[in-house]
């Protein structure tokens, strides 16, 4: 028998079963993800809100079981993180009108910000959501031309950053973002070196608003970061990131810090060098212990006019230009500057070795056990003053043309060939000439060591008071102080420490200093890492591991550092940086700790 079924009812069964339809299809957005961050929240509520075992909510969604176990790792280190877009409620439109355009035209008008400018300010600081392009239409409207293209300095210029106070400092829970994370791998042997009692108790001059602590750590973060000069800061000023690394609300601007380099006693460097040294070793750092020294001058040129800077020779240029002379001594094996000095006039270049020796002396106990430079340090006095202190000296014998012409005229047989063990060395066979020669103003004989085919027209001609050391290993050793000169060079173009900023000598003490402390900090940061880093110049650790944006993190415990990914991550996490919980006494003694992701 067949049931007529009312045409009302067949009507409602077809709405109800298209209406099931829609609402299945609605509930299929949920239960099938279309975007990764969507995927990770519905995994991670089945498994924590509907109990699912682990490897069932890594079937329903796609994911490998070990995955999934990583973004719950994830997850469980940073609940907090958000999966959704911030409520923008609050923020009221800028309805169209002449309100908006009169306040988008006030803008340009009077603080002369470009569109995308006053599209952040009224965003962010006025609360009213306007985009960037509207902006832009309204100020053509207005007829306003476009602004000419501005540096980052004076893009920084349009929004003026507060003064620097460290009485102002804000640590309230938060989160950041700054372009120099980088700089926090130094902050935890800073807080070890106790930098702020280092400073306090020679007296290094601050005030109630920066501290000494603060103005030396923004001047060494420029170091750290290559920047340099004092007058290169101007377009950082509004990164929080890096005043926060020096303890103060913002950064200084640069005519407090090169104000402050000329309020440094220079007679308190010295003292100030020893005691920082000191404390680096005391880090446990696999240091040298200062067996042997390179020795080099360097110039610091002056390029403007004034009779008490001396002329000296520059290298880089090849002539004699008015500049202020630095003696730099490196630990050959460490690799790290071990005293400087950047006051010196031309007669008294001559004795700088000797008061590095005293000064070694006076700061370990002992005499340096070998010493190596070339043949325009020092003279041969001096030379005899080292021999009669018991210091092991290599340095190369200034080549006359009688002297050239004797060595080339001696018989082949007696010439003997030698092996160079550096495999790295293209000429690894060369000959030498061994005799002892008697200098003027030396007593004793000394040990001359003659060479031919090392890729040079003329033989080299090494002089020592060593007697009995292979002749081998002397030739490979004064062969790596060359590379001295590439340090010295990296000095230079990494951390500025050619930038005179005036023509008192005397101000240059601080940055010599200050280069010492950074070249310290990169050393002990690429002892650490190893893995050929140890070897590697300030340069390329920057380029490799320092140079990276961070977001940072305040709460009421703990200064969280979350680092970028970078190809060299696991160099710090094998070095132990991941576990680091180090208390910053500048940061309200909150400890660091750094996250790579």
């Amino acid at each position: 028998m067949v049931v007529a079924v009312p045409k009302a009812y067949m009507i409602w069964w077809h709405k109800e079963a298209n209406r099931q339809k829609y609402m299945d299809d609605l509930a299929r957005r949920f239960l099938s993800p279309e975007n990764s961050t969507h995927r990770k929240y519905e995994a991670l509520r089945a498994h924590y809100v509907e109990r699912l075992p682990l490897d069932e909510a890594a079937r329903r969604f796609g994911y490998a079981t070990g995955t999934l176990r990583n973004l719950r790792a994830r997850f469980r280190e940073a609940p907090e993180t958000p999966f959704f877009l911030p409520d923008r409620r609050g923020k009221r439109p800028l309805a169209p009108g002449p309100d908006r355009d009169q306040r988008i035209v006030e803008l340009r008008t009077g603080e002369n910000l470009s569109a995308e400018e006053i599209a952040e300010r009224l965003t962010a600081r006025e609360r009213l959501a306007v985009s960037a392009t509207t902006v832009a239409r309204v100020l053509r409207r207005a007829g306003l031309p476009k602004l000419w293209r501005r540096t980052p300095e004076q893009r920084a210029a349009g929004e003026p950053a507060a003064a620097a106070d460290r009485r102002r400092l804000d640590l309230a829970p938060r989160r950041l973002r700054t372009d120099f994370g980088g700089l926090f791998l130094f902050a935890a042997d800073l807080a070890r070196l106790d930098l702020d009692t280092l400073l306090a108790r020679h007296r290094l001059p601050g005030s109630g608003a920066i501290p000494a602590g603060c103005a030396v750590r923004t001047l060494l973060a420029l170091k750290l970061w290559g920047i340099g000069r004092a007058s290169h800061v101007m377009p950082e000023t509004l990164d929080e990131g890096l005043a926060l690394f020096a303890g103060l609300n913002a950064v200084p601007k640069r005519s407090t810090l090169t104000e402050y380099t000329g309020r440094v006693d220079p007679r308190v460097c010295p003292a100030l060098m020893d005691d920082w040294h000191a404390a680096v070793r005391g880090l446990g750092v696999a240091f040298g212990g200062g067996r042997s020294f390179d020795l080099d001058f360097h110039t610091i040129p002056h390029h403007g006019h004034d009779t008490l800077i001396e002329k000296h020779y520059v290298s880089k240029r090849s002539r004699r230009q008015k500049g202020i002379l630095a003696f730099l001594a490196r630990d050959a094996d460490a690799r790290v500057f071990a005293w400087a000095n950047a006051t010196l006039r031309k007669s008294e270049q001559n004795d700088e070795i000797l008061r590095f020796v005293e000064n070694w002396r006076a700061r370990t106990g002992a005499v340096p056990a070998e010493l190596v430079f070339d043949s325009r340090l020092t003279t041969y006095a001096n030379l005899a003053r080292l021999d009669a202190l018991g210091v092991a000296f290599l340095t190369l014998r200034r080549r006359s043309a009688a002297m050239v012409a004797d060595l080339l005229a001696a018989p082949p047989d007696a010439w003997r060939r030698i092996t160079l063990t550096n495999i790295a060395r293209q000429y690894r066979t060369p000959r030498i000439l061994e005799s002892t020669v008697r200098l003027r103003d030396v007593p004793r004989e000394l040990r001359q060591i003659a060479i031919r085919d090392l890729g040079h027209v003329h033989p080299t001609v090494l002089l020592t008071n060593q007697m009995a050391e292979p002749a081998a290993r002397l030739i490979d050793r004064y062969a790596r102080r060359m590379i001295i000169e590439n340090t010295i060079a990296d000095a230079i173009d990494f951390f500025h420490m050619d930038a005179l900023s005036a023509a008192v000598p005397m101000k240059v003490d601080v940055d010599v200093q200050l280069t010492l402390m950074a070249s310290a900090l990169y050393r002990l940061l690429a002892h650490r890492l190893g893995n050929g880093l140890e070897t590697a110049n300030a340069r390329t650790v920057f380029r490799k591991v320092v140079r990276a944006s961070a977001t940072i993190e305040i709460t009421a415990s703990e200064f969280v550092v979350s680092l970028g990914r970078r190809a060299n991550n696991p160099l710090l996490l094998n070095a132990g940086y991941a576990d680091l919980r180090e208390p910053i006494p500048w940061l309200g003694n909150r400890a660091l700790r750094l996250r790579f992701f």
